[in-house]
């Protein structure tokens, strides 16, 4: 539901909106009205204790298009610990693998298509084992004015990054961005986002996290105070939540301690698997519940582990004949977030020499040490999955597999560092490589030749 506002509180509310809202991170800790009475926890049905003094807000980031209601193509959950300030951030791959009611198993991103935030809600709920006290959706479209309005942000880039696509649906796509730290515009900033390298949408989540980080720097510092009007303005018509005002009120209590303490960042551990042309990512719900209740200072009892285990079977039970995981073991990221990145120490002019230094890449030693991400552009159903095998048998780490905007690509391409040659050297099908990437990884664009 979108907030109404009156004419009087525009500001006050807007000015909250604006600093710790737009940054996902900061926007996200907004929580109930601060007290200190004794409340009595409360047991979910996963086993997990709750209570008021933990905060789950649930961050969607929207890419909404023109003919179509979009998906949920950025999705978190923040959890704030109201009595110590201390602030953790979970990422949600939005190829995750999960049961949407109604609509059965299918990628956690689709339920915002079926069914908005609240259907977006409850799936998260039943994923986590734990409710969502709130919601904060945002219009990734408004992403590059919310950053231009802040006079752009400082990232460091952390390596090469090409990719061209003419035929994306905002009227197509050119990313160029070389390693070391630089200043970016909105339109740069998002390229860097948007980038989908050899990593798939697991690096894609780090770029995420690392661009929050960058916000939040500029966000609190003290220059970026005269500007808010202009960014309040933007974050008006982009932001939708049903934080009331007296919620992000309390905040301002305890943004000192946030500061202070920094933020960690984390994904949702599970593994990468492919089903025909189709990336999932399958949760390790064991794992997960017990990183949930770390989160709230707590352990698994034996009743929650019983709970965690008997749906863990089920979900297994329910995954489809053929699909393939990607690698064995778990995966999961956890990193806990500089304290000078949240602002905490003054920010200093980048040197026109240090904006585009090229920082010196490990090269791969072999094609095990090459992650290939994936993308069928023929048109041709299976396609991917049958470029996948042939990867796989030339010995490449493939980390995804997906289908592409364009369906009549008639050769096949593969976008690596020039250094990765000698291994895609003799490919049992015809292809052109090109440069523009990390020499530890490459994207296969399959063509219609592929065969």
């Amino acid at each position: 539901m979108r907030i109404k506002r009156r004419r009087r509180r525009d500001y006050t509310r807007l000015y909250i909106l604006a600093a710790l809202i737009c940054t996902f991170a900061v926007a996200a800790l907004a929580t109930h009205w601060w007290t200190h009475r004794e409340v009595q926890p409360v047991v979910s049905e996963a086993g997990i204790e709750t209570n008021d003094k933990i905060l789950h807000i649930m961050i969607m980031g929207v890419d909404r298009r023109n003919d179509d209601v979009g998906r949920s193509d950025t999705l978190m959950v923040l959890t704030v610990n109201k009595e110590n300030g201390k602030a953790e951030l979970m990422s949600v791959p939005r190829d995750t693998r999960v049961k949407i009611e109604g609509h059965g198993y299918d990628k956690i991103n689709h339920a915002y298509a079926y069914g908005g935030h609240k259907l977006t809600r409850s799936t998260v709920e039943n994923l986590l084992g734990i409710p969502m006290d709130y919601y904060v959706l945002i219009d990734l479209n408004s992403f590059e004015n919310i950053i231009d309005a802040l006079d752009g942000i400082d990232i460091d880039v952390e390596k090469r990054m090409y990719y061209e696509d003419p035929w994306d649906d905002n009227g197509g796509l050119v990313i160029d961005l070389y390693p070391g730290m630089q200043h970016m515009t909105g339109e740069k900033a998002i390229q860097y986002v948007r980038f989908r390298d050899g990593e798939g949408d697991i690096g894609r989540i780090g770029r995420q996290q690392h661009f929050m980080k960058a916000v939040m720097t500029k966000m609190l510092h003290p220059s970026t105070l005269p500007k808010l009007p202009k960014i309040i303005e933007i974050i008006s018509k982009t932001l939708e939540t049903d934080m009331p005002l007296s919620e992000m009120l309390s905040l301002s209590k305890l943004l000192p301690q946030v500061r202070e303490q920094g933020l960690e960042s984390e994904m949702l551990p599970g593994t990468p698997a492919f089903l025909d042309d189709v990336s999932y990512w399958l949760p390790d719900i064991i794992s997960l519940r017990e990183m949930v209740a770390e989160e709230m200072g707590q352990t698994l009892d034996e009743k929650a582990l019983q709970t965690a285990e008997a749906e863990k079977k089920t979900y297994m039970e329910a995954l489809p004949k053929g699909i393939m995981t990607l690698n064995d073991g778990n995966v999961a990221k956890k990193d806990k977030q500089d304290k000078a990145e949240t602002g905490k120490q003054e920010q200093k002019e980048i040197p026109e020499s240090e904006k585009t230094d090229k920082k010196p890449a490990k090269k791969a030693e072999g094609p095990g040490q090459i992650s290939v991400l994936v993308i069928n552009d023929s048109g041709v159903n299976g396609a991917g999955a049958k470029m996948v095998n042939k990867l796989i048998q030339q010995g490449f780490n493939v980390t995804g597999v997906d289908t592409g905007n364009k369906s009549d690509r008639e050769h096949t391409i593969i976008v690596t560092d020039g250094s990765n040659v000698t291994w895609f050297y003799g490919m049992p099908f015809p292809c052109t490589i090109m440069d523009g990437a990390d020499p530890m990884e490459a994207v296969v664009y399959v063509g219609k030749d592929f065969e």
